[in-house]
């Protein structure tokens, strides 16, 4: 396929060149997306949600950070989870999103930031998409581990240190192509206007079995098998308690712990609610987009319509940092040292009126009895 019948597309993030009819539009028949309403509404809706994630997800999740760095009590295996979402979180922030505003609402559509910077941003967004999905993955594993297995002992840390290697490793990894195949690609001017440089990955067609065969890895590796381990996880962490009764005398603390960890349970289970919600969308037409482009290549807002679904996929990080990233410390001296801003939930982490920290992540603990609780 020739360059000028792939610059016929008008871009998305995945270009997959192909040589079905729909994609043969001659250059002078192709509308131009950055007219009309829809897509005025779209940028309007694309900036909101990436000044949004530059406040929301920079900010909560520098503060997140920082709570770590600071107290070393808040370093328990889950904040050491979640810390990972926070980090890729802040990466994309700060680094992508400028680019995206300008590039979606200051440009409307016109990359002028150089081809090294286009693969940069593809290459970023790509990699943070995964690590959020793998470190979701590993606290919902870690989380089964500790109500349906309670007498195994927890993960140690050399261990939660190779899982947290894993959880960056793969993404690094299998986010190689979407760098590789990012590029810039430049329209001519249509209709009296300007041309416009697009930043995309474009797959040519010599490319499209290798495209599709990575597409469907990925998506099984990285969305459809995590949510079912998930889905399975926190389905059997309901039922155990939820119900399963508690054996022997339930005193008011265990009663009081027991409801804090359910409460726990419904904020992870909501969390991956919305990352299904805002992710399967994105998915959904991606599907479509490139294993059957006649239903949806054609039309003009057709690309406005894939600018909305993206947005709400990257949206999902406001939504974990919303849930993760709030802190509470019932210890004086945290009082005293200040409390946060951001405080919207209060999930991650707690200072026991003992001293000893203890996360609000259904680990096991000992009643005064001696006798545990699951």
């Amino acid at each position: 396929m020739t360059d000028q019948t792939n610059s016929s597309l008008a871009p998305t993030d995945h270009i997959l060149a192909s040589d079905g009819p729909d994609y043969d539009v001659p250059l002078d028949d192709v509308p131009d997306t950055t007219q009309g309403r829809a897509f005025f509404v779209a940028t309007i809706v694309i900036g909101v949600v990436l000044v949004g994630i530059m406040l929301v997800c920079g900010v909560g999740n520098c503060l997140f950070i920082a709570s770590l760095a600071r107290f070393k009590q808040l370093r328990n295996l889950t904040n050491m989870l979640i810390v990972n979402l926070a980090v890729s979180d802040v990466l994309v922030a700060a680094v992508c999103c400028p680019f995206l505003l300008d590039y979606y609402v200051v440009k409307r559509l016109s990359w002028d930031h150089g081809p090294l910077l286009c693969a940069s941003t593809n290459y970023l967004r790509t990699v943070s998409l995964y690590v959020s999905t793998n470190a979701l993955l590993a606290i919902s594993v870690d989380r089964y581990m500790v109500i349906l297995h309670p007498l195994k002992p927890r993960m140690k840390h050399q261990t939660a240190y190779c899982v947290i290697l894993m959880v960056w490793i793969i993404p690094v990894f299998i986010s190689v192509p979407s760098a590789y195949m990012a590029s810039e690609m430049t329209y001519l001017p249509v209709d009296g206007h300007p041309h416009k440089t697009f930043c995309a990955q474009i797959w040519p067609v010599d490319h499209q079995v290798f495209y599709r065969f990575y597409f469907v890895l990925v998506f099984v590796l990285e969305f459809l098998g995590p949510v079912i381990v998930m889905a399975v996880c926190y389905i059997k962490i309901s039922k155990e308690l939820w119900f399963k009764d508690v054996p022997g005398f339930q005193t008011e603390q265990i009663r009081k712990r027991l409801q804090r960890r359910r409460r726990t349970v419904v904020v992870l289970i909501l969390v991956l609610v919305a990352y299904v919600l805002c992710w399967a969308p994105y998915y959904g037409y991606t599907l479509l987009r490139d294993f059957y482009p006649t239903l949806i290549s054609r039309g003009r807002n057709s690309l406005v319509v894939f600018y909305i679904v993206e947005c709400m996929a990257m949206s999902n990080g406001i939504i974990n940092t919303l849930c993760f990233v709030s802190v509470r410390n019932n210890a004086k001296h945290l009082t005293k040292a200040g409390r946060f801003p951001l405080k919207l939930m209060t999930l991650v982490a707690a200072k026991s009126d003992e001293g000893e920290a203890q996360t609000l992540s259904l680990r096991v603990t000992e009643d005064g009895d001696g006798g545990r609780v699951k």
